[in-house]
């Protein structure tokens, strides 16, 4: 049955799964040294500019936590809002990695702004409190809302200002590019962003995630961070091929213009019923709405999607490059049978 609990909950796209399929025809080098990786680092390279240092890792929380490793040392802190990934969905892997204290700032709708992060840069040079020293933000956010450039370019020279970097968690960077109608660099490179996680299984791979340096000199001992964190995959054809079928014919915005497209049916589908109020800008793949309590469990019984907050009755609901019409009029007939039935 189809969901929309998460775009993890997809399968594989059938392009992705063909390449990994032609990559296991023949035997090629491990740990990189063949050449899908260096194909697939070539089409980065054209997506973020020349200078770009790209890696390949097994999974999100290892790219987030890996490219964080580069940026910090444990007396750090990384400000980031209240709801990122690393703060709240990667249980206490930054923690136990990093050593580093996260700040968890407050976002309404999931995006950070210099004044609220500004706050929390306090007793600079403090020995008895941890130094500020990233910025984290995630595009798209974790509710589903995209960064402007300009309100990058905002962060960004706040962290200049400050002496620090700008991390930025892509898990959903491709949905991001699509509602900004942007190539990655213009809002990645161009803006001043230090080092991105690049989100691949959210968007039709089986796994694997990238970590892109976008300040070559950050990058210098990656590759021994990658083998201590246990990143570094040694059939690493299987993870690089598919990001060559994901941006060789540009799979990735194919797909992800698809997700947003049907994020937005979603909505207009969801604002039917009086009953039902949209919580968020849907700029990407994602629609946060408030049910009636009585009808949510009835509902996912039918559909199945995530409660957001559970003292609120805001539910998330996540389109994927497979979301069918189908799948959003199913969820629309749950919802009035069950209004009626209430």
């Amino acid at each position: 049955m189809k969901s929309f609990a998460s775009d993890n909950y997809s399968g594989i796209h059938p392009e992705i799964l063909q390449a990994i399929i032609q990559a296991n025809e023949q035997h090629v080098g491990s740990y990189g040294n063949d050449s899908y990786t260096e194909k697939a680092i070539s089409l980065f390279k054209k997506e973020f500019g020349a200078q770009a240092e790209v890696f390949f890792v097994y999974n999100g929380t290892g790219a987030n936590v890996s490219a964080l490793s580069a940026l910090t040392k444990s007396y750090h802190s990384i400000l980031a809002p209240e709801l990122a990934h690393i703060n709240v969905d990667e249980s206490t892997a930054p923690e136990k990695f990093l050593g580093c204290k996260i700040i968890g700032i407050p976002a309404a709708d999931g995006k950070l702004t210099p004044q609220a992060i500004e706050e929390k840069i306090i007793r600079i040079n403090d020995q008895h409190h941890p130094q500020a020293k990233v910025i984290s933000i995630s595009q798209s956010t974790e509710y589903g809302t995209v960064y402007t450039v300009d309100e990058i370019k905002a962060i960004k020279a706040l962290a200049t200002q400050y002496g620090l970097y700008l991390h930025m968690d892509g898990a959903r960077i491709s949905n991001a590019a699509v509602a900004l109608g942007k190539s990655f660099k213009e809002f990645t490179s161009d803006v001043g962003v230090d080092v991105i996680s690049f989100g691949g299984t959210k968007n039709g791979l089986l796994a694997g995630e990238a970590v892109v340096f976008l300040q070559p000199n950050l990058a210098q001992e990656f590759k021994f961070i990658s083998k201590q964190s246990m990143q570094l995959h040694s059939k690493m054809r299987f993870i690089s091929a598919q990001f060559v079928a994901q941006l060789e014919n540009e799979l990735w915005k194919k797909s992800a213009t698809h997700a947003n497209a049907m994020a937005k049916k979603l909505e207009k589908a969801l604002l039917l019923f009086p009953e039902i109020k949209i919580t968020q800008s849907v700029d990407a793949n994602g629609v946060f709405a408030l049910l009636p309590a009585h009808i949510i469990e009835k509902v996912q019984a039918e559909i199945f999607f995530y409660v957001w907050n559970d003292k609120t009755n805001e539910c998330r609901f996540m389109c994927s490059f497979d979301t069918t019409e189908e799948d959003i009029e199913t969820l629309a007939k749950a919802i009035k049978k069950a209004l009626v039935s209430a």
